[in-house]
């Protein structure tokens, strides 16, 4: 055993290297700094992750739990990085020049990268959008569920996950539907027949829309009177919504689409179609000319 032990101490205290100033690096030091590196990296994701459960009960916004997570995550891994570099005797001024050489090169070869890293945290700090906000981009409708070191994960109204670089949310325009609050103004058009009653039409068509529980009091909604059209009499309801998206404006106005054809029927209303009056003058005979080579149709 002690032949063992001493064998072992012989190859822990091998040395690798030995720099200028005296300093030598060994094969345990080696071994310690990458367990402590390893160990580190996974001590900071659990206490990342303990920090969000806990701040998660709390009432901050999900987006200031993440920022507070990354914050925590990343002084951490510098720390251990840190305590690394002091196990193997190295001082942080002798990477002043390496530091400087490897930034630019990284400069030039990883400009997309560190613009997204850089935009990532811009976004963080500026808020323009947080997780949980739905959000509009080159038509493509979503919520942000997560604002990463690269690109921001946004989900679809249809469930699809879209992968959108951080640089890009800073560079386009950007419609961030619950910045502010979650109100929304949409429009409802309804055409009925002509000779309908237009001041029962508008009466049922706020009824109807009043009748939603997403509908807002204030503000008032209206209904106009917007045009006389080719074969129907236009109707424009306007009101608000306290809704996160598209998908439920949808789902309102349809729910105000059904109670509006249900009150409709029950007063009598016709709701227009397009339609076309033809009319034939037959007060003159008309004239049948018979080409060479044919019959005359039977009388």
């Amino acid at each position: 055993m002690t032949e063992i032990s001493d064998n072992l101490r012989e190859v822990w205290g091998y040395v690798l290297a030995t720099a200028p100033s005296g300093q030598t690096i060994t094969i345990g030091q080696i071994v310690s700094v990458v367990l402590l590196l390893a160990i580190g990296y996974l001590g900071s994701k659990l206490i990342g992750y303990w920090l969000g459960r806990r701040l998660a009960s709390t009432s901050l916004r999900p987006d200031i739990v993440h920022i507070l997570k990354r914050i925590a995550f990343f002084v951490l891994i510098v720390l251990v990085v840190m305590t690394a570099l002091s196990l193997l005797g190295i001082p942080l001024t002798a990477f002043a020049f390496a530091t400087g050489a490897i930034a630019i090169g990284v400069g030039f070869g990883a400009q997309n990268i560190i613009n997204n890293f850089i935009s990532g945290w811009i976004l963080m700090a500026e808020r323009p959008i947080r997780i949980g906000d739905f959000i509009e981009i080159d038509n493509t409708y979503g919520a942000v569920e997560v604002i990463g070191n690269r690109s921001t994960r946004i989900r679809r109204t249809d469930g699809v996950h879209l992968l959108v670089p951080n640089s890009q949310l800073l560079e386009r325009t950007v419609v961030n539907w619950t910045l502010i609050d979650r109100e929304v103004r949409t429009t409802l058009r309804v055409g009925v027949a002509y000779g309908s009653p237009v001041r029962k039409v508008a009466e049922l068509i706020m009824q109807a829309i009043r009748e939603q529980p997403e509908c807002k009091a204030e503000p008032h909604p209206s209904v106009v009177f917007e045009d006389f059209g080719d074969s129907a009499l236009i109707f424009d309801a306007y009101f608000w919504c306290d809704v996160g998206g598209e998908k439920f404006l949808r789902e309102i106005r349809s729910a105000a689409r059904f109670r509006i054809t249900e009150l409709f029927e029950e007063n009598g209303i016709t709701i227009a179609f397009p339609q076309r009056d033809v009319h034939l003058d037959i007060r003159h005979p008309l004239e049948v000319n018979v080409l060479p080579g044919t019959r005359a149709p039977a009388r």
